[in-house]
């Protein structure tokens, strides 16, 4: 079992249980899924573009992300219907956990100028939207063998019914919010 999973259990679960005074267990918020949409501009041009943010999103995740196709053509950007754009991946479970826990220790503290993440990224249903300009925070991608710097969007789905739910699940969880 992954050190966050542990920590929620033990020490989120209860906290959060007096604080929100809920009756069950059940009703506490959790992390349901994460994911991590890459969208590649240079694909429309470039194929090997798209090639190399499958393979660090891969490294960056360790599981295979799903290619996203163009829904409608749009002539100003040469873009055709069905041509791939971009990668996402959704992870849930144990790697979930691995995942938010190297992203609230690790990569975050490695962001050039970090003040912490803002707090109004919340979507008023206890999720949490998180863009990131570049894929260099990460320990797994190696600076020497990046191609082109990418952004990345992070979105944490919970099972919290309001974002003040989802802020102290958060907060609890070491998601450095803006003060």
């Amino acid at each position: 079992m992954s050190r966050l999973k542990e920590k929620f259990q033990s020490e989120i679960t209860p906290a959060l249980m007096s604080k929100f005074s809920y009756k069950s267990v059940m009703q506490v918020p959790q992390v349901d899924k994460i994911v991590l949409n890459m969208g590649v501009g240079d694909a429309v041009s470039n194929s090997k573009a798209l090639d190399n943010a499958v393979e660090e999103l891969a490294l960056i995740t360790g599981q295979k992300p799903v290619i996203t196709k163009a829904k409608k053509s749009i002539a100003g950007f040469r873009l055709r219907e069905g041509m791939p754009i971009g990668a996402k991946i959704t992870l849930r479970g144990e790697r979930m956990y691995d995942f938010l826990d190297k992203l609230v220790t690790v990569s975050l503290p490695r962001v050039r100028d970090f003040r912490g993440v803002s707090k109004k990224s919340f979507d008023g249903r206890g999720n949490y939207t998180l863009g990131i300009k570049e894929q260099l925070i990460f320990p797994e991608i190696d600076y020497d063998k990046v191609s082109k710097v990418r952004g990345m969007d992070i979105v944490i789905v919970t099972t919290a019914n309001t974002d003040e739910e989802a802020r102290e699940l958060l907060t609890q969880i070491g998601m450095p919010f803006q003060k």
